[in-house]
């Protein structure tokens, strides 16, 4: 059997994120989906994967999974085989962001979780499709199960996360950087600049998906994600792709 493979949530979500790549990719390797809770620091859940996980393992984040993949790479670089960034955003969250932040968290200590969710965070997640409202559904489900003090920690861990850029010029394993099209949250450029800073990564652009392609756009990103796993050996390799147009 192939090495496992550890995959990180966004905020607010659970493996569920990730339901189509753990079916497509669960035959030949053992898939682990970690909780990223009970801890305010995105040091603290990369401390709390590294305790969880093998020895040695493939690790691919989504958004606040990617910044929690790369503070894992921070510390324990040796640990990981293979390294994908979805959806994130190398660098320290800016002052404007932590501001809203603020006004997100006081609202929902006043009890008002699920309408900053649904009205503030989970609109901008998403490009246009027929199966958008169905997504939607499941990430308010997951975020409502998670609950407000997860909230309250993961918007803490966001604003307080260290800027990652000069730790990825020293990654040294295959690199996969995939993000939506379509992302608003984290767009196109910051993906590029994630592929400029790690040595020999490749970029893949998803057609089609906005902020979660693994759930908008699920087999292509399984494809990648397989790609990228197997190597180019046991796969052809994922084309070139332009930038110029960033």
């Amino acid at each position: 059997m192939a090495g496992s493979l550890v995959l990180l949530p966004g905020m607010m979500c659970d493996a569920r994120l990730f339901a189509p790549q753990i079916a497509a990719l669960s035959a030949g390797r053992a898939v682990l989906v970690p909780p990223l809770t009970g801890t305010n620091t995105i040091a603290g859940m990369a401390h709390s994967v590294l305790k969880s996980a093998p020895p040695q393992f493939a690790l691919a984040g989504l958004s606040m999974g990617g910044i929690v993949a790369m503070e894992i790479m921070r510390h324990a670089p040796e640990r990981v085989t293979h390294l994908a960034l979805m959806a994130t955003n190398p660098k320290a969250e800016d002052p404007a962001v932590s501001a809203n932040r603020e006004h997100q968290k006081a609202q929902v200590r006043q009890g008002h979780l699920r309408a900053v969710l649904r009205d503030e965070m989970k609109p901008n997640y998403l490009t246009d499709s027929a199966h958008k409202d169905d997504i939607l559904d499941l990430c308010m489900t997951m975020a409502m199960d998670l609950g407000p003090e997860v909230f309250l920690n993961q918007s803490e861990a966001l604003a307080t996360r260290p800027d990652q850029q000069d730790n990825l010029k020293l990654v040294n394993v295959p690199s996969l950087i995939l993000c939506g099209k379509e992302d608003r949250l984290c767009p196109l450029d910051r993906h590029v600049l994630l592929a400029q800073l790690i040595p020999g990564a490749q970029l893949e652009v998803i057609d089609g998906a906005g902020h979660l392609p693994t759930l908008e756009q699920p087999e292509a990103t399984t494809t990648a994600l397989r790609i990228w796993l197997d190597g180019a050996t046991n796969a052809p390799p994922l084309p070139p792709k332009e930038i110029e147009h960033v």
